[in-house]
């Protein structure tokens, strides 16, 4: 129809001519509430960005004559990095004549990926470059179970909050017990007779 009639029927609907698509010929408009539809769609985009997922590289460096301790500390940091939907990428950093022993490297990579495997999959395989070994990992959709070492963290602290609380209370019942005893020794204790002191001036005078 003619863009007037259009305009009028809006119009008399209380709502907006809307264009839909103007490269069309003739352009194609539909009548509807612009405030309403635009409402809409900033909640479809926004839907639509929730649900896309957006890939983080993160890097977590280890070393080839890496201690225990140092080790668990770096599985649980790349623990949280998969956790919060990021990729890691776990690099073994080699200096001097440590590239001749590029085994120990690949050997605490492979351990890194069996660790992580409830929750991260091997993206890529571990793989030398320069003085650097490196290999990916991607978090799963679904884990397999709970992080290795979080998990052992978090139960490691609330053993030794609990163990500090009992320290605590033992610490209190003991001083309570040692205050409540050295009370009743004094309540217990004979009083105290205070001899009379002679008046050296009386006998002064007296000689």
């Amino acid at each position: 129809m003619p863009t007037e009639n259009a305009l009028m029927l809006a119009r008399q609907k209380g709502l907006d001519l809307i264009e839909v698509s103007p490269t069309a010929v003739p352009p194609v408009c539909r009548i509807s509430d612009y405030g309403r539809l635009k409402y809409e769609q900033s909640k479809k985009d926004k839907d639509a960005r929730k649900k896309q997922k957006n890939w983080e590289l993160r890097e977590v460096k280890l070393r080839p004559k890496i201690e225990n301790h140092d080790y668990e500390v770096k599985a649980r940091m790349a623990e949280r990095l998969l956790q919060d939907g990021g990729k890691v990428k776990v690099t073994i950093m080699f200096r001097g004549r440590e590239i001749t022993y590029t085994s120990f490297g690949k050997r605490l990579l492979d351990r890194m990926a069996v660790d992580m495997a409830n929750i991260a999959i091997l993206e890529r395989e571990a793989k030398l470059e320069g003085k650097n070994m490196f290999m990916i990992l991607a978090p799963r959709a679904v884990p397999l179970g709970p992080p290795k070492f979080t998990h052992v963290k978090d139960s490691a602290v609330e053993a030794a909050v609990k163990k500090d609380a009992e320290d605590e209370a033992a610490d209190a019942a003991r001083a309570a017990s040692e205050r409540a005893e050295t009370d009743h020794e004094v309540a217990d204790a004979p009083p105290q007779t205070v001899e009379s002191v002679p008046d050296r001036t009386a006998v002064s005078e007296t000689v």
